[in-house]
């Protein structure tokens, strides 16, 4: 039974709803608590599942251990005390669109006990920006067997099995099994990439605390497993090729052309007939949205994304826009490809949204179509190394990057989330922090 919102704002002012807190949806909230909400030109409300955010480019260095959690979340109740919106917990299961409402599930503790009833909340403008989760594929296996990066919680788990092998390794008195302190990682996207260089460093720093029976040549074995002929498919040849080298150097083994069939306990099984020992697996391979999204009413594509217009509005209501990795947004000019899920697509859905609902919700001006600017890629391949490629940035030609230039361009992706969210104050604290206390001991967290 669905109960409406207690504190549901009057309807004489407008109501935006905005549906999930990634990068995209608590970016828009953030401009228009500032903009809107603050003076009261509109009742801004964000509803997501979880407390806090915490930004998802980084959960590989969560499950490398290279990261502390608590340090890089952002309490969802606090910033919308800041920045004027507020903020319901709660995950969307329904919309009425005839009545204009959101309807939200009961949100239980972690002891089964309600926190919230199901409610509704009304809106005049919905947006969801609900993100992405794994696409496994249907692989047999894999959800009994592998972990999949899409929470900081998933990556603490990883990063807690990780350490247990260690240890279990170094204690047992029997030798090694071949899939012993193996990681199998599939998929050779930014996340697969990125999470085989940080693992080969932490795992390096982890075993030298004390943990001298394990040898790191001879007993830890990183694979990067990807079912296309290279390493970062979607990004250009060049930068492809340069991460290749640098994932070699760092003794991490790659398989390209390597689908997998199947996931065990001990390892993967490719479709070749080859297979690969592991204790870890990671699946990084493809994503998709979220399959409530296909039960609404709307329209959308085979991976559950909402199809939306080049203003970003769904196709069939023009009241619910649909931002992030859960729209399939036309690529202006690139027609018939869709815009990439990226983080700099999603900031800049984010606040071209911001800029529409501001002129043409409240000052009645048309909406104007969003055009996705591909500023390059920039791909870290663990401290102080990155790969990327800067688009447009000597006069329309592409600035390639790597080493540790590349390392600090890598740093501004995130800055940049932080701006858009604290300002630039906040960052510059955040940098300098970041760079008097980079070496500061242990680097890798140990539990």
């Amino acid at each position: 039974m669905l109960t409406a919102d207690l504190a549901a704002p009057d309807s004489s002012v407008h109501r935006i709803v905005v549906v999930g807190g990634g990068a995209a949806g608590l970016e828009l909230a953030t401009l228009l608590g500032d903009r809107l909400g603050r003076r009261g030109r509109a009742h801004v409300t964000l509803i997501d599942r979880n407390r806090s955010h915490f930004w998802k480019p980084h959960l590989h260095e969560i499950a490398a251990g290279s990261m502390n959690l608590g340090l890089h979340e952002l309490s969802y109740m606090a910033q919308a005390h800041w920045h004027g919106f507020t903020d319901r917990i709660g995950e969307m299961t329904g919309l009425d669109r005839d009545r204009r409402t959101v309807q939200v599930a009961a949100h239980l503790d972690e002891h089964g006990q309600p926190v919230t009833l199901a409610r509704e909340f009304p809106y005049d403008t919905l947006v969801i920006a609900v993100g992405s989760q794994t696409n496994d594929f249907g692989t047999p296996g894999v959800r009994e067997h592998a972990v999949a990066l899409e929470t900081p919680a998933d990556a603490e788990r990883f990063h807690r099995r990780l350490v247990n092998a260690c240890i279990r390794a170094h204690a047992q008195g029997t030798p090694l099994a071949p899939w012993q302190l193996k990681v199998a990682i599939i998929g050779a996207g930014a996340t697969g990439v990125e999470l085989a260089a940080e693992l080969q460093r932490t795992t390096r720093e982890l075993i030298s605390y004390g943990l001298d029976r394990i040898d790191h040549a001879q007993h830890i074995g990183i694979h990067l497993v990807e079912a296309g002929p290279r390493v970062l498919p979607a990004l250009p040849e060049r930068l492809s090729a340069g991460a290749l080298r640098q994932l070699q150097a760092r003794h991490v083994t790659v398989h390209t052309c390597a689908r997998v069939a199947a996931v065990d306990g001990q390892g993967v099984q490719l479709a070749d007939g080859r297979r690969i020992d592991a204790e870890l697996v990671v699946w990084a391979a493809g994503i998709r949205a979220p399959a409530f999204l296909a039960g609404l009413g709307l329209e959308t594509n085979a991976l559950n994304q909402l199809k939306v217009l080049p203003t970003l509005q769904t196709t069939q209501d023009e009241n619910v826009f649909a931002i992030g990795d859960c729209a399939a947004c036309p690529w202006l000019g690139r027609e018939p490809a869709t815009v990439p899920p990226r983080a700099q697509a999603a900031h800049q859905q984010a606040t071209h949204v911001a800029d529409a609902l501001v002129a043409c919700r409240l000052l009645g001006r048309p909406l104007k179509p969003w055009r996705y600017r591909d500023f390059g890629s920039l791909i870290s391949l663990g401290r102080y190394s990155s790969v990327g490629n800067l688009m447009g940035s000597l006069k329309g030609r592409t600035l390639w990057l790597d080493g540790y230039f590349g390392w600090v361009m890598y740093l501004s992706l995130y800055q940049m989330h932080q701006q858009a969210l604290h300002g630039p104050a906040r960052v510059v604290l955040n940098l300098l922090g970041h760079f008097f206390t980079r070496n500061t001991r242990p680097r890798v967290k140990l539990h």
